[in-house]
């Protein structure tokens, strides 16, 4: 099988990293770095990151195909500036972030989620604004640029108390990434630009990792096993369990979903003397929370039934 990226040591795995991310570390120098939220394919990160060497550049992007263009426009310019993390930036602010660790951040053509049913989707909400302006150093920079006048005007009517001073203007089409081509084609001739600077600090501390209590009980039978759904904050959905009576393993697929961070993982039971125990199987790159032990209470509960 073919690999689509040519290299993936620009790929940082957040959720198995040691948190906060030491940005020294990772690009073994110490310079000011700015971080692209939802890249795309990579075109504007990886053209930004060749024009400012002198910069480091993180790119946040949900879609795993957005992160292997990316991964291959990096490796084909020969940047040693450039590291890529896949998941929301929401939870990857809050949880992998150190505030105040950022020089800018910016986000280009964000998907506006026009219906309004759909509003609790978007980014930049007034909590959202507040947590980039704690990552951000003093002085730092916020930068959107969209094509859509409503979801613009909508941020600006989220600045209040998020710590920044704001230059709204148009600007003509100037960063030729797919959707400026796109809305470009369709006749668009000007875009809408807002420059944040940050002039107070709002302070939002990382959030913590909790520690996992995981299980030893006596009986487990795979044939009367049935963990109930959480339904209630944090929701905890049991999708599937596949039982290897060889082996003596259980494995319970789990979907928690809590604040801003969805995690989709395995859960084993398995034989451990003349017990069993519960924990998250390993190699599933778990970030330790409060739903994650509650799925983990809720098998323990179902087995002592």
């Amino acid at each position: 099988m073919r690999a689509h990226y040519r290299s993936l040591k620009p790929l940082v795995l957040w959720r198995e990293s040691a948190r906060p991310l030491d940005w020294a570390s990772l690009f073994g120098r110490d310079a000011p770095v700015e971080l692209e939220i939802g890249f795309g394919s990579g075109d504007y990160l990886v053209g930004r990151a060749a024009q400012r060497p002198e910069r480091n550049f993180v790119g946040v992007e949900l879609e795993w195909e957005g992160v292997q263009r990316a991964l291959r426009k990096v490796a084909a310019a020969q940047l040693a500036n450039v590291r890529v993390l896949l998941g929301d930036v929401r939870p990857i602010l809050h949880r992998a972030v150190a505030p105040e660790s950022l020089a800018r951040v910016y986000t280009l053509f964000p998907c506006p989620w026009p219906k309004k049913q759909h509003h609790k989707h978007r980014l930049l909400t007034p909590a959202h604004l507040q947590l980039i302006n704690s990552r951000l150093r003093d002085g730092g920079e916020f930068y959107l640029l969209t094509d859509h006048e409503a979801y613009f005007q909508w941020v600006l009517g989220n600045l209040t108390d998020t710590g920044f001073q704001a230059v709204a203007r148009t600007v003509p089409p100037q960063v030729n990434t797919k959707y400026e081509q796109k809305w470009r084609a369709q006749g668009q001739t000007h875009f809408y630009a807002l420059t944040l600077t940050k002039i107070a600090h709002c302070a939002l501390p990382l959030q913590e990792d909790v520690a996992l209590e995981t299980y030893r009980v006596e009986q487990f039978d795979p044939t009367r096993f049935q963990p109930a759904d959480c339904p209630d904050e944090p929701r905890v959905l049991f999708k599937e369990t596949r039982y290897d009576p060889v082996r003596q393993i259980a494995m319970t697929r789990v979907v928690v979903v809590e604040d801003d961070l969805t995690q989709h993982f395995w859960i084993e039971t398995v034989r451990e003397g003349d017990g069993w125990r519960i924990r998250p199987a390993p190699g599933c790159g778990v970030v330790p929370t409060v739903g994650v032990q509650r799925a983990l209470d809720a098998i323990r509960d179902a087995l002592a039934q």
